[in-house]
């Protein structure tokens, strides 16, 4: 398998409690945050079964790039996989869409920063904040793996304490009235207001594409496959720990959300977790949870320079990149990647000194047809996976996809499904139209490098 050792400069400085918590933050951002009233206005109470039907799906993908990621586990992850099993042109696509993919949410996110920071100081310029974090996150990312995964890990802490404090503190409310002298609340809020789904099936089909965004980034466990110090052990537990950790954080902060007020009413008065907080009489809720939400975008965008850094050093080692993204610095970063990448994450400071009120419309449809683009390669790449093994290889595969390949059809019928949807929900239809623009631009780049070649 001549692909491993294109990582044999790579550090395996990712420990397994390392990964676990890239798994997690990658699928908890700031949707859960300040995003989920949006959803729950889409579907009401039956958010809940869009959030098992998609946690589902994604556990299925998941566990089709570890079914590839345990057996290979190399940096550029689905990239590598594609250009191996679907062809070059495949490889060249996957792995350019998610470089582009995390440089759009690493401008989103840089945007949130600023726009939070200024909930305390507004009178710092946005792309002030913008340029401060873009500069410590880069530092952070060249020195190396290690000091990203324990950034990771801490920051994607804080994130989790957050959550579980919220769905504590919403269940004492429920049970023992806490904040409401002392009377259980119950659970009639959730069939109270035009019943368990107040907008018919409708509204569960159209919360699904913003149920599937919300879940992007969860793919970076098999990016950091080749920086993992025991990949055999530390993917299949991440993976594996993702289905109910997205019951627990999602369906379990939702639910309690729900429970305590109104579907209708849920984030009428700013973000569901300062109402929750402030219910219960804690001082500063507003405050804590801005800190939160601050720490969520800079982890996401910490998440996405290594990603995409990984992914210009991966493109390279394929021929489907600039050689110039080959070369790793002593201690194992792909520092030109990197920096490249930051460069470009240039653009979204200059967006921020110039139009600060408009950056962020429509970058998270852009994103979700990026995120789909990527889930929908590892789907076929796993078919193609697993029909080039004989009986005896597959066999031996450690961590196989359960259902396979029924499972695999399913997903991506899910995923074509979530497209079509896209369209009937304006804010979202854009990406339909810069969706085939990005392709053929892709698709006329590849051409030329192969003239060149």
């Amino acid at each position: 398998m001549k692909e491993n050792h294109q990582d044999s400069q790579l550090k395996r400085g990712l420990s397994n409690r390392h990964m676990q918590l890239i798994a997690l933050g990658g699928s908890i951002g700031v949707g859960l945050f300040y995003g989920s009233s949006s959803t729950i206005q889409m579907a009401g109470p039956s958010i809940l079964l869009a959030y098992l039907i998609g946690g589902l799906v994604i556990f299925t993908i998941m566990r089709a790039l570890g079914e590839m990621a345990v057996f290979e586990p190399v940096s550029g992850s689905f990239s590598t996989y594609a250009h191996k099993y679907l062809g070059n042109f495949a490889g060249f696509l996957s792995g350019w869409t998610y470089w582009f993919m995390w440089i759009v949410v690493g401008m989103a996110e840089l945007t949130v920063v600023g726009v939070y920071i200024n909930y305390w100081f507004p009178d710092i310029p946005q792309w002030v904040t913008a340029l401060v974090v873009l500069v410590v996150m880069t530092i952070i990312n060249l020195a190396n793996v290690k000091a990203y995964g324990e950034f990771e890990f801490w920051f994607d802490m804080i994130k989790v304490v957050a959550i579980i404090g919220m769905i504590v503190l919403g269940l004492a409310i429920i049970f023992f009235g806490v904040g409401n002298h002392g009377e259980a609340i119950g659970f009639d809020n959730l069939w109270s207001h035009g019943g368990f789904m107040p907008n018919g099936f409708n509204g569960i089909l159209m919360s699904l594409v913003l149920v599937m965004f919300s879940f992007g980034g969860v793919e970076l466990v098999g990016i950091s496959a080749g920086e993992a110090k025991d990949p055999s052990k530390s993917i299949p537990s991440a993976i594996n720990n993702i289905v109910w950790r997205i019951l627990i954080f999602y369906i379990g902060a939702l639910g309690v959300m729900m429970v305590i007020y109104p579907w209708n009413e849920v984030g009428s008065e700013g973000s569901p977790f300062v109402q929750i907080f402030d219910y219960v009489g804690i001082p500063g809720a507003a405050h804590i949870i801005n800190f939160v939400v601050i720490t969520a975008a800079m982890s996401a965008f910490n998440s996405g320079l290594y990603g995409s850094g990984r992914m210009l050093y991966n493109l390279s080692l394929q021929k489907n990149g600039p050689k110039f993204f080959k070369t790793l610095s002593k201690n194992g970063s792909p520092r030109r990647g990197i920096l490249f990448s930051s460069m470009i994450l240039l653009i979204a400071v200059i967006l921020n000194y110039i139009v600060p009120e408009k950056v962020f419309i429509y970058i998270s449809a852009v994103a979700t047809v990026a995120v789909i683009t990527s889930w929908m390669i590892i789907l076929l790449a796993q078919l193609k996976f697993r029909k080039s093994k004989t009986k005896e290889e597959v066999a031996q595969l450690k961590f196989k996809i359960p259902l396979y390949p029924l499972s695999t059809y399913i997903a991506i019928a899910f995923l074509l499904m979530v497209i079509v949807l896209m369209a009937f929900i304006p804010d979202m239809r854009v990406a339909l139209y810069v969706a085939p623009v990005w392709f053929l631009i892709l698709f006329v780049g590849y051409k030329v490098i192969n003239v060149k070649k």
